[in-house]
């Protein structure tokens, strides 16, 4: 019986050791001195520049660039973004909302509207649901800066306006957030 275990065990080790390899990643470094010297094709330029773009898009899956940013006033971006399925405030996002909620506490006869959005995967209910989840988180954090309840709306629209019509990770990251909007 003990034998039985103990390569009961040593499978189950071995499994894990092939699993954990397996999704593991593999960045390969470039290194060039006086005594080697590496030459990079066109064809590997080409495969790694879209990679690099992409990464200095989004952090995980979440958009952190800045080409669909608007503003809500002069220096006050008016969108957050979040990761897929999530609601949680990410540390760019916290900040957008603080300069936000500074505006608004130096603009008082403001009042605002927060648009909650989803990317185009999963039910129009869940998204809806999804979008207006997010746009209570920015408003939450608004008010937890002084900016009263009676000045901020939460309207989600879901999937249902993207910013970025494509069917991909970057476009879907663009349409993951709330706006922050003035208020006719």
């Amino acid at each position: 019986m003990n034998l039985n275990k103990i390569l009961k065990n040593a499978f189950l080790v071995v499994m894990f050791g092939l699993i954990v390899t397996a999704c593991a990643t593999k960045k390969s470094v470039k290194t060039t001195d006086s005594t080697t010297s590496t030459t990079t094709t066109s064809a590997e330029t080409q495969k790694a520049d879209p990679i690099e773009k992409l990464d200095a898009l989004m952090q995980g899956d979440v958009y952190v660039g800045s080409d669909t940013v608007g503003e809500l006033a002069s220096g006050v971006p008016d969108r957050v973004f979040f990761a897929t399925n999530e609601i949680i405030l990410t540390t760019a996002s916290r900040e957008t909302l603080r300069k936000q909620a500074a505006w608004l506490r130096q603009n008082s006869d403001v009042t605002v509207v927060v648009e909650g959005h989803a990317d185009e995967r999963g039910t129009r209910e869940y998204n809806l649901a999804l979008g207006e989840r997010r746009a209570n988180a920015a408003k939450d954090y608004l008010m937890t800066y002084g900016v009263s309840s009676d000045r901020i709306k939460v309207l989600s629209y879901g999937k249902e306006r993207p910013v970025d019509s494509g069917s991909n990770p970057l476009s879907w990251s663009k349409n993951r957030r709330s706006v922050t909007v003035k208020a006719n």
